[in-house]
């Protein structure tokens, strides 16, 4: 490469002003006046674009050739630096200025500031280079160092040698990754840091859940066995496992959680913000916050450049709500994606960090066959963090030894690379010949450190983790089913009476509804909030509405109830979404803003609830699949708090579908992560077209299974308030997805509810038809959602002798089936000779695919059939006109079926 390629100068310069002293910053900022022209843009070249000549590649890409020269600034070697000859960061002469430039940005460590704006951070930084001020502390180096990075090789050999044909998603070429995650955790233990969580691709996995973890070998061993002595712990693949663990250092103990997740290597990062986040909300005291807990997330390089979820998760984190602190990244960059090179372009400046400069991290370069200065990089970056909480992006250069998985032929893409492995030397072997040539160690001393490199013995691995609440979580462990692989957070963490989700006494519902109706002196609520206030006192003392008509409870007020109970039985309470403080549909008004220009600026009527439990209402990033990510995380690890995630249309969670299909209907049962997650998805066919009618119902139900999941659509008010109470109350943690109402539904006056009958109430499964007459019924129509008050209406319009012949029946929650409910309510018709099930969504997109199965052993003598619009690709209609047409020729349909039999 070289530097010289353009005509006007090399692409670092700056535009060949070598004079412009203005340009450097810190502490040559303050010299400049007198210095010699020509040294400032030698100091700003480096400082800015000194990571592009970096010796960081193993592979060897850059040369000494490539690096600036002093004659491309004007100067020589001799030249002073200052007129008054005095020092320049502790150098007098230009060719001294030069080498200690280039050991500081162009060793094998770089610094990318690039992307960082703040000058304060910029400078902090570049004096933490310049002054020498990043000591080697963070873990023991020269011998100590050496036998850490055998072991760790050793590892890898040995599952090589005696699992030939396993697939454990090798470390080697990145050996140091082991060594500089301790660093990390001891300089972070060091500052008062006691909880880590952290999460990773497949690749060095099985080390660090045995090197650094301390997870039994033997039981890591027993999945990669053909004949293995606890097959039924094979929830999922190994290289997909985590755990919680106790890992010691010398500044005290640390508690390190590792996420388990899937092969969509990227999903884990919102998943772990969030699992640090909701960290910190369950360690909580009152109001008291706990002590940071510190994210660490792990990338490959091809997949942080390439996922859409980064990029995504990076921005969430700049939003209020969903920071932690800062975020410690670390590539474990091979420049390798399966089979694609992923190389560093150095002349152009491309990095597979390059998402970060969105967020203005740093980015730490570091060669990963240096781990001495890995371990430098490591105390740099969680003081970086410290120091002003934020991201810090460490990329650990190095490469693959062996193909993707141990299953893989790399030289069939990269034989001129590949045929070159073979004889290049692992990091611990080029490490002890450095320490030999120093002479800080012998070559028998070297030997012998590096003999787990041939003779490993698992039995005598020394990690400095172990799996922790060993016992209470092998209990817990063994009765989920995955015995051996400890749970993260223990189920049990959630205690709350039996009598869960009943709803209390009047006078209670009226405490509630008095409180929120409480607004703040000198706040002024836009006039259609201040008529909901005064409902809601109407409601308080009992007044009618002032037509005289009896005030009712809509979907707004019935969510505002629930939520205040579940705030006052001390569970605390997270809502995250896109417009959730107001909500789509105008249907939740959790934070009203003052229309005048004094007083508070905002007021949320829940605040009067907070004194036992935590408040936050979230508008989150426009964005579903890192926010779902983040709150399924902080479901996880808050267990003891109510957590929702709403999409603003139900159909947008298919752009999060990875998080439905691989963590929350599946990650208790493979990884024993119990989530009280509550998803809402807005659903209703209304006419709007079909990317905001349908949440994929059907879809959703496809993965229920094994009481994983819960799923339910409320038809009015006092079943929405009584199932978000329920839910929150459960002590049994199951995540709910909620086929929430949009306008329609919202606006119907029948869905509402009153007062008397909300209070002492709990949530129905099923909803029995109070106006059929039973021994008349010929026919029971069976349904979910709003299509019930269109079949409400036909029915009231058909002459009474047909009317009396038709019931209404109602499922609200269609998974787990209400079976024996409904079973006990359709003996309630013994003349009834037909079951109709009726759906307003098309035949393929409703539940009807799903509830069949179950509706078939309850019809007995009557004969099943289902009435739902026609099969189509897309879904529902865009014209308001034809939607109203279908609606009333479906609702039709299923009164004739039900008449005609």
């Amino acid at each position: 490469m070289s530097v010289n390629r353009l005509s006007s100068g090399p692409t670092w310069a700056p535009l060949r002003r070598w004079d412009r002293e203005a340009e450097a910053g810190g502490l040559v900022q303050a010299e400049a006046p007198r210095l010699r022209p020509g040294v400032a843009a030698l100091i700003d070249t480096f400082r800015w674009h000194g990571h592009r000549f970096a010796q960081l590649d193993p592979l060897g890409s850059v040369t000494d050739a490539d690096l600036p020269t002093l004659e491309q600034f004007g100067l020589s070697g001799d030249a002073t630096l200052r007129e008054d000859h005095q020092p320049v960061l502790g150098a007098l002469r230009a060719r001294e200025l030069h080498q200690r430039l280039r050991a500081w940005y162009c060793g094998t460590v770089a610094l990318d500031l690039t992307a960082v704006r703040d000058a304060q951070r910029r400078e902090w930084l570049q004096q933490r280079i310049e002054m020498g001020s990043v000591p080697l502390d963070a873990a023991p180096a020269g011998e100590p160092l050496l036998r850490r990075l055998a072991e760790v090789e050793g590892w890898e050999r040995f599952l090589s040698r005696r699992f030939p044909h396993g697939k454990r998603f090798s470390l080697e070429g990145n050996e140091a990754l082991i060594p500089l995650l301790e660093a990390v955790l001891t300089r972070a233990s060091a500052q008062g840091l006691s909880r880590c969580v952290m999460g990773m691709p497949h690749r060095g996995r099985v080390n660090v859940l045995v090197n650094l973890l301390g997870h039994p070998a033997d039981e890591i061993m027993d999945f990669f066995e053909p004949q293995p002595q606890h097959p039924e712990r094979q929830k999922d693949l190994v290289y997909h496992l985590g755990g919680r663990y106790a890992l010691a250092t010398v500044h005290g103990a640390m508690a390190v959680t590792l996420a388990s997740n899937p092969s969509h290597l990227q999903s884990v990062y919102p998943v772990v913000v969030g699992m640090a986040r909701g960290d910190n909300l369950q360690r909580a005291t009152g109001r008291t916050a706990a002590p940071g807990c510190l994210p660490i997330v792990m990338h490959g390089d091809a997949a942080f450049a390439g996922q859409g979820v980064v990029m995504e998760t990076l921005a969430l984190g700049l939003k209020p709500g969903y920071e932690v602190g800062g975020v410690v990244h670390i590539i474990i960059n091979n420049q390798l994606g399966f089979t694609e090179p992923n190389r560093m372009d150095q002349q152009q400046s491309r990095f597979c960090t390059d998402v970060t400069r969105m967020v203005d991290a740093p980015v730490l370069r570091v060669s990963a066959n240096d781990p001495e200065a890995v371990l430098r990089v490591a105390a740099l970056a969680v003081d970086y963090r410290a120091r002003f909480g934020a991201d810090v992006v460490i990329d650990l250069v190095g490469f693959r030894r062996l193909g993707h998985s141990e299953h893989d032929e790399p030289m069939f893409t990269a034989p001129r690379l590949y045929a070159q492995m073979a004889s290049r030397p692992g990091v611990a072997t080029a490490y002890a010949q450095v320490l030999v040539e120093r002479g800080v160690m012998t070559e028998a001393a070297a030997e012998a450190a590096l003999r787990p490199l041939e003779v490993f013995d698992p039995a005598v691995l020394r990690a400095p983790g172990r799996p922790q609440g060993e016992a209470q979580d092998a209990a817990v462990t063994a009765r989920k089913g995955v015995a051996g692989i400890p749970l993260p957070w223990p189920a049990s963490a959630v205690e709350h009476s039996s009598s869960a989700g009943a709803m209390p006494d009047a006078n209670t519902l009226r405490w509630v509804l008095a409180n929120l109706a409480d607004v703040p002196r000198g706040f002024e609520p836009h006039p259609a909030l201040a008529r909901v206030a005064a409902r809601w006192q109407r409601l308080a003392i009992g007044e009618s509405t002032p037509d005289g008509r009896p005030e009712t409870i809509d979907w707004c007020t019935a969510e505002s109830i629930a939520h205040a109970l579940t705030l006052s039985a001390g569970v605390p309470l997270r809502i995250s979404g896109l417009d959730v403080q107001r909500g789509t549909f105008l249907h939740r008004h959790a934070v009203w803003h003052n229309q005048s220009v004094t007083g508070p600026a905002t007021w949320t009527p829940l605040s009067h609830f907070t004194a036992k439990a935590s408040l936050e209402v979230h508008n989150s990033i426009l964005s579903e699949e890192a926010v779902l990510g983040f709150e399924y995380g902080h479901s996880v690890a808050a267990p003891s708090a109510m957590t929702v995630w709403e999409a603003q249309f139900g159909d947008f969670v298919n752009g999060a579908q990875v998080f439905l299909d691989q963590y929350l209907s599946c990650g208790e049962e493979k990884w024993g992560y119990a989530s009280g997650l509550t998803v809402l998805l807005p659903h209703g066919y209304e006419g709007v077209g079909p990317e905001h009618s349908n949440a994929f119902l059907t879809r959703i139900l496809l993965l229920c299974g094994a009481d994983n999941l819960r799923v339910a659509v409320p038809s009015t008010a006092a079943q929405w308030a009584l199932l978000l109470l329920q839910q929150a109350l459960d002590p049994v943690r199951k995540p709910l997805v909620v086929m929430t109402p949009k306008a329609v539904l919202l606006g119907e006056a029948r869905s509402h509810t009153t007062l008397a009958s909300l209070a002492g109430a709990r949530f129905q499964p099923v909803i029995d038809d109070d106006e059929a007459v039973r021994a008349q019924v010929q026919r029971v129509l069976v349904c979910s959602g709003k299509v019930y008050y269109d079949l409400l209406s036909a029915r009231a319009a058909l002459p009474a002798t047909q009317a009396r012949q038709v019931a209404l029946v109602r499922v609200e929650r269609l998974y787990p089936f209400p079976s024996d409910e409904l079973a006990d309510v359709l003996k309630g018709y013994p003349s009834a000779t037909s079951l109709v099930w009726v759906q307003e969504e098309t035949r393929n997109q409703g539940a009807w695919p799903l509830v069949r199965d179950a509706l078939e052993p309850l019809a007995g003598a009557m004969q099943l059939s289902e009435v739902s619009r026609p099969v189509t690709a897309a879904g529902a209609t865009a014209s308001a006109v034809v939607h109203a047409h279908q609606q009333r020729a479906l609702v039709a349909r299923a009164l004739t079926v039900a008449v005609a039999g």
